[in-house]
């Protein structure tokens, strides 16, 4: 008997005791299982990454995320924040042109971003500063509403998780296709978490 029809008999017989199938549905679990372990091992580790914003002053906090603009392509990329500043606190030019408006809330890991502070946001970031793309990014969580009231404006939040990802190496093009208004979760962390 030659090599290809030991193969065709090995085959057949496998196939007929359903052993293939079996082992074909258990690869699957154990793949999507392994999927599910990744993401989670990259949440926690994005998460234990940010120890250090915590620690960072507010103008800290904006040259950071000028910074990760800067690394994902932008330009003319500048911090403005300061007294006045109308609620611009970075602005730059995404890699294809449009204008980036960004707010930065460096708070505790246990605080949340309310609706108030989203509205003010919203109030200028287009009309006084031209903004294409309205960016919020907080060093915490934002609550229910305030997801909700950026999904109604088009506002593009980014939270503790997502900055996350977005330190980790995330591009901010992939941030931006997200829909906040269904995504995340507005539970705030303990001060130990």
């Amino acid at each position: 008997m030659g090599t290809g029809t030991v193969l065709s008999v090995v085959l057949a017989v496998l196939a007929a005791g359903g052993i293939t199938g079996t082992l074909v549905r258990a690869g699957r679990r154990e793949a999507a299982a392994e999927k599910v372990r990744l993401a989670e091992q990259a949440r926690i580790q994005a998460q234990q990454s940010l120890e250090a914003v915590w620690a960072m002053s507010p103008l800290e906090f904006e040259e950071y995320v000028a910074g990760l603009c800067r690394r994902d392509g932008c330009t003319e990329v500048r911090r403005v924040g300061a007294a006045n500043d109308l609620g611009a606190d970075v602005i730059g030019r995404l890699p294809d042109g449009r204008k980036l408006v960004v707010q930065c809330k460096r708070y505790a890991k246990h605080r949340t971003v309310g609706s108030p502070d989203l509205q003010k946001f919203n109030g200028t970031a287009r009309s006084e500063h031209g903004a294409d793309i309205p960016l919020f990014v907080a060093s915490c969580k934002f609550t229910k509403q305030a997801r909700a009231f950026a999904a109604r404006h088009a506002l593009v939040l980014v939270d503790i998780d997502l900055l996350g990802f977005w330190n980790s190496g995330t591009a901010l093009s992939a941030l931006l296709d997200l829909d906040i208004g269904r995504s995340g979760t507005n539970r705030k962390l303990a001060p130990d978490d």
